[in-house]
């Protein structure tokens, strides 16, 4: 039990008091997706292992759990404390954002864009910008962004804690990018060698037809020869006609 009022009270500083220390901006109901808390807190020494299961145990075991949850969303039942979203007074040079490597095709071309939520957030701290970019990658794509030119191009900023700041988007020329990744080159694989015609079935053997047969010429007879061979000729004609 003593264990479960410490995490109660570790998520109620976090949820209630200042998700911003832990990358974390609240919606307009001051609720957090609980995979997005789970990710801020296994980032924390010790909360490696802590899983949603905790947190249902959490809210059936102690007597009056101060949190609620609505769906997939989690929050303090007292959140007065967490810091409101304001028009900044003061905007540094330069704020930081991550992205998906596989985003920046469409980022070069159309801007710093959301991605499926309302709003980009960006830090004024690049070790939290690298931190909530791992959330969603293992190498995130970081982006540096010229808030005085944003701000040129009509983009309008509103600040959600010490650090954290968002933006309905970013126009190009606005921001700073890596280059893109390299395509991996094609592999060409290398030909077998064309085989010869009578090699193309092995275990196989095929005269070649084409190379020259020695003719042998009779050898020339003789005068007495050719005579001895007349007669026998008669001889065996006359033979003949008698039978």
């Amino acid at each position: 039990m003593n264990d479960l009022k410490k995490q109660a009270k570790f998520l109620k500083y976090i949820l209630g008091s200042r998700p911003d220390e832990f990358g974390l901006v609240p919606d307009k109901e001051r609720y957090v997706k609980i995979k997005d808390l789970l990710k801020a807190i296994h980032e924390e020494d010790g909360w490696r292992s802590f899983r949603q299961a905790n947190i249902n145990e959490m809210m059936v075991s102690l007597p009056n759990p101060p949190l609620e949850i609505n769906e997939n969303r989690i929050r303090a039942k007292d959140g007065q404390q967490i810091p409101k979203r304001v028009s900044p007074e003061h905007l540094p040079k330069l704020l930081f954002t991550c992205l998906r490597p596989n985003a920046l095709h469409v980022i070069l071309e159309k801007g710093i864009l959301p991605m499926g939520r309302k709003h980009v957030v960006f830090s004024s701290d690049k070790k939290m910008a690298k931190r909530i970019g791992r959330r969603i990658h293992a190498s995130p794509a970081f982006l540096t962004v010229s808030v005085e030119n944003a701000i040129k191009q009509g983009t309008l900023f509103l600040q959600a804690g010490e650090t954290l700041f968002l933006a309905r988007s970013i126009p190009v020329g606005c921001f700073t990018a890596p280059p893109l990744p390299k395509e991996p080159k094609m592999v060409k694989h290398k030909e077998p060698p064309k085989l010869k015609e009578r090699d193309k079935f092995p275990g196989s053997f095929f005269p070649d037809m084409t190379e020259q047969v020695e003719t042998v010429e009779p050898k020339k007879l003789t005068r007495k020869q050719r005579r001895e061979k007349d007669i026998a000729w008669k001889k065996s004609r006359k033979q003949t006609r008698r039978r």
